[in-house]
């Protein structure tokens, strides 16, 4: 009985730990029933959310990718509407310029159609006697002695001076003869007292030439311009003629180069040829053409500037509302004045030619001792280079003071930065032809160490032209490409590893096949011992020059200095900058003058 009680205690036992552990795995198994429901539930509601997700993101990059093109289409018709807006602008000013060109072509042929009508009536009526003689007097008009001439322009038969009495009803011949008489002695007294007026220099106001005023004013007023016959104009020239007659000081020619290129400038504005009007009255009907009314319709505003006259002044552009109908004299007065204007500028340049010339001959060769500095070491090279940099500034610096003292003198006379800008170019012209001819012709100068010296010199010269700025010296420093480009050859390094091509087209652009030729050929190092270009480019350059045998253009490898006169009256016209005449003071010899009481300047 006790080992049966035992035995149920102990299968009693047994049985409550099977029962608990069942209970255990049946709490086990209801929470991990729960725990994967929630997991499935969760897992569900994720895959759910990343499907969300996924769609949100596709929506975002389909938005990101309509907002690129978006902007790309803005950014694609921005550019072009810009670009639309630039050429109709570029149109408009192109319009505009045809216009303008149109308009001024259309007054100058007129102008020149006239002027030679005139000039052919008159050639015709000027007999062989009354011939020419010299450049300048050849244009002047001869006089009969039986033609009643006064000083101021007038004849019988032309509308008097505003400052003539006309003669009165009643009055006798004799006093007729004798109100002329007293007349045209006191117009020659004027005539004589302006004569003697501008040939003294009466400098400046504000900038404007006060003789080149006072001469337009006082020509004006007598209305010498509308004279048949007179020799006012001829007085004038010679007046000039006189003052710059073998002259060698650039500062009595600067000034005359302001007074009369002054004074041509407003005789081309103020004077209008002899028939004209029909051609001008047919230039007023173009506005109601169609390409009249589309370039009116392109001008946002009205052109600015026209001619007004203020007792004798002038402001303003091409459009005159008061335009004198020149005569035979005017006409010539103003070829003359031309022809005047460009022999005194030809006189300066001329002038500055002769002073560089002879140094330019010690700057395209380094002097003996230079050469055999350039040619020592390096280290010795330092102690010794004082000598050659010496001989550098004695004859380099020598040009660009020169060129220095002509552009402080040109701009204290007021000469128009054209002119200046001219002049320059045209020296800086002689100079690149001066040195690139010699480089051609003397073997010595084809050396490395003169080609560092020459090189030296061109630097010292570019930085005058910087100094002197833009304004005045324009695009002068271009003229020297050849020299600069052949200076670079002769210091460039590896000679015979450059290519014809490179030698063309990257080092030498502008030289000719025979010019690269003669200095290649002509090279030698006196430093190195370097060689010149490749026996195959060389080669390659005979071919080309051969080709080019047939060419009478190709056959000269020297470069021709040019001497012409690089500019027209319309250039002139165009550079000068618009000016008032009425607040001209005029010298203290005309001032108390009552014959000249038009120049006092007007209150405004």
């Amino acid at each position: 009985m006790q080992a049966q009680l035992e035995a149920a205690n102990s299968a009693m036992e047994k049985e409550k730990v099977l029962s608990k552990q069942a209970v255990d795995d049946v709490a086990t198994a209801i929470k991990e029933t729960e725990v994967t429901k929630v997991i499935e539930v969760s897992n569900a509601k994720m895959e759910k959310l990343e499907a969300e997700n996924e769609s949100l993101k596709e929506i975002m990059r389909s938005l990101e990718k309509q907002a690129a093109e978006a902007e790309e289409k803005f950014l694609a018709a921005k550019n072009e509407i810009d670009e639309k807006i630039k050429r109709t602008t570029e149109l408009e000013s192109r319009v505009e310029q045809l216009q303008e060109a149109m308009q001024r072509m259309e007054d100058k042929l007129s102008n020149l159609e006239s002027e030679n009508q005139v000039l052919r009536q008159q050639a015709l009526s000027i007999s062989p006697a009354k011939g020419l003689s010299g450049r300048f007097k050849s244009t002047v008009l001869q006089r009969s002695p039986e033609i009643p001439v006064l000083s101021n322009g007038e004849v019988k038969g032309v509308p008097e001076s505003p400052i003539s009495p006309s003669p009165e009803k009643g009055q006798s011949e004799a006093e007729q003869r004798r109100q002329k008489l007293l007349t045209a002695d006191r117009q020659q007294e004027n005539l004589d007292a302006l004569l003697k007026c501008i040939t003294q220099d009466v400098g400046f106001s504000k900038e404007r030439p006060v003789a080149a005023c006072i001469i337009y004013k006082s020509l004006l007023q007598w209305r010498s311009f509308e004279a048949e016959r007179t020799n006012v104009f001829d007085q004038i020239i010679q007046a000039i003629g006189t003052a710059i007659e073998n002259q060698e000081n650039n500062d009595i020619l600067s000034y005359w180069l302001t007074n009369t290129s002054m004074l041509l400038f407003l005789l081309q504005r103020t004077l209008k040829a002899s028939g004209a009007s029909g051609l001008s009255q047919r230039r007023r009907t173009t506005s109601n053409t169609l390409f009249g009314r589309m370039t009116q319709g392109f001008r946002s505003s009205p052109a600015t500037g026209g001619l007004s006259f203020s007792n004798g002044g002038v402001i303003g552009g091409l459009d005159a509302p008061r335009q004198v109908e020149a005569k035979y004299p005017a006409l010539l007065f103003k070829q003359q004045l031309t022809a005047y204007v460009e022999k005194i500028y030809g006189m300066i340049r001329d002038n500055l030619k002769k002073e560089i010339q002879p140094l330019l001959g010690p700057c395209i060769q380094a002097p003996r001792m230079a050469r055999a500095t350039l040619g020592k070491s390096a280290s010795r090279s330092v102690h010794a280079s004082n000598a050659p940099q010496q001989m550098l500034s004695s004859h380099w610096h020598s040009i660009i003071k020169s060129l220095g003292t002509l552009l402080s003198i040109m701009r204290a006379n007021y000469v128009s930065a054209f002119f200046i800008r001219k002049v320059f170019t045209q020296i800086f012209s002689y100079i690149n032809v001066q040195f690139f001819n010699s480089l051609l012709l003397r073997r010595e100068c084809c050396s490395f160490s003169n080609g560092e010296y020459v090189k030296s010199g061109l630097a010292e010269l570019e930085r005058w032209v910087y100094e002197a700025t833009e304004e005045y010296v324009g695009s002068a420093w271009d003229e020297l490409k050849h020299i600069r480009q052949a200076v670079g050859f002769l210091v460039i390094h590896q000679k015979p590893k450059k290519s014809l091509d490179e030698i063309t087209h990257d080092l030498c652009p502008v030289l000719s096949i025979q010019q690269l030729y003669r200095i290649s050929t002509m090279y030698w190092d006196d430093k190195y011992g370097t060689h010149s270009l490749s026996s195959e480019v060389i080669a390659n350059m005979r071919v080309l020059m051969t080709e080019d045998s047939n060419n009478p253009v190709g056959n000269s490898f020297l470069l021709d200095d040019d001497s012409s006169i690089p500019f027209s009256v319309d250039e002139i016209s165009k550079s000068m900058p618009d000016i008032d005449l009425s607040d001209i003071d005029p010298p203290p010899l005309l001032r108390e003058n009552p014959g000249f009481f038009f120049l006092q300047p007007q209150a405004s």
